[in-house]
């Protein structure tokens, strides 16, 4: 079984008073005066301990909690939508509840909803990490014996399991596919720079190009949000080169459609004029104008998995790390210029 939760018998006794006064602390009751309530909640902090709201609600009626938490990075992106859809068909049919929430890339709003979803019980939790997350962040949650999964981006060192997406092959087939079609001067746009899936798929699009033996020229890395909005700030960036490339890998779909708006605000048809890969594969891209060519994830699929792997750790009664590679592929659409015969898009003109 996993460790122990620190109870209020174990907080009591490293504060020196009753498992009474530390109920009232936790009541916030008047009756305890500053010092005590000072010095029971420094232990408190001390050992890690959560007061589990739900557990305290459910104790006279003998019931387990049946919640499963879901925290992800960005709601904004269609991606962690269809993710949340493919969890919630698993943990429903298990007689589970699921409880989501967005930090939009804040660590202090994680840690806030983590520990109000612990108040409440969850049995396990599903998180995409706010950017900056730290293997240190995820350990109270190992420590109190929470299975956890971590889903698309990983978090090195911690001793978690963990479901993502094969990165490094899918943005790799992604570049052998545009310069198959004539395409020589290929940009990777968005991501931040400091996450282990911005690295994996930039390892992908190096070692593409090098395979391919096409001159490495950094200037056509441009990191940015991973979002539409990155996407536009991106292509703008990417089309100041002097050397304009006339094709770019997408970080993200939402990256994908931000490079369409910025090339149609400068009078460049995607697809025709410029070619574009996004990566994820969201609904929205099959339905898109010019429909997306994108490297197909299966956002539902990934979050069916996620809560399988998430139950049989809770069923198991003891989280043993594991971690689920998700295979992807190449999906070619309008976006990339496909379908056109001849020679790549030249150069955009500068505007």
């Amino acid at each position: 079984m996993g460790k122990a939760r620190v109870t209020v018998v174990d907080i009591a006794k490293a504060a020196g008073v009753s498992k009474s006064t530390v109920s009232l602390v936790l009541q916030g009751s008047s009756l305890v005066n500053d010092v005590t309530r000072t010095k029971v909640s420094a232990v408190m902090r001390d050992l890690g301990y959560v007061y589990n709201r739900g557990a305290a609600n459910l104790r006279q009626a003998g019931a387990n909690s049946k919640i499963i938490g879901v925290v992800v990075n960005d709601l904004t992106n269609g991606f962690f939508a269809e993710l949340a859809v493919g969890v919630d068909m698993v943990v429903q049919s298990a007689g589970f509840v699921q409880f989501l929430s967005n930090t939009s890339e804040s660590l202090d709003r994680q840690r806030e909803v983590i520990a109000s979803m612990r108040e409440h019980g969850i049995s396990g939790l599903i998180l995409s990490p706010a950017r900056g997350t730290k293997a240190a962040d995820l350990k109270p949650l190992v420590s109190a014996g929470i299975p956890v999964v971590v889903a698309v981006r990983n978090v090195p060192g911690a001793k978690v399991s963990a479901i993502v997406s094969d990165n490094h092959d899918g943005v790799f087939a992604a570049v052998r596919h545009l310069v198959s079609l004539g395409h020589r001067r290929i940009a990777f746009l968005g991501g931040f720079g400091d996450t282990a899936v911005f690295k994996e798929r930039l390892d992908g699009y190096r070692d593409a190009i090098a395979g391919c033996q096409l001159p490495a020229d950094e200037t056509l890395i441009v990191d940015a949000a991973p979002s539409r909005a990155g996407g536009l700030e991106a292509i703008g960036q990417a089309l100041m080169i002097a050397d304009k490339p006339t094709a770019a890998i997408c970080f993200n779909d939402a990256v994908a459609f931000g490079a369409c708006d910025g090339l149609r605000a400068r009078g460049i048809e995607p697809g025709k004029d410029f070619a574009l890969v996004g990566f994820d594969d969201v609904i929205e891209a099959k339905t898109a104008v010019p429909a997306l060519t994108t490297v197909s994830v299966d956002p539902q699929g990934m979050g069916r998995r996620g809560a399988q792997l998430l139950l049989k750790q809770i069923s198991a009664g003891k989280p043993e790390p594991e971690t689920i590679v998700s295979s992807v592929r190449l999906v070619v659409r309008e976006s990339c210029g496909a379908s056109r015969e001849g020679a790549p898009p030249a150069a955009p003109q500068a505007v």
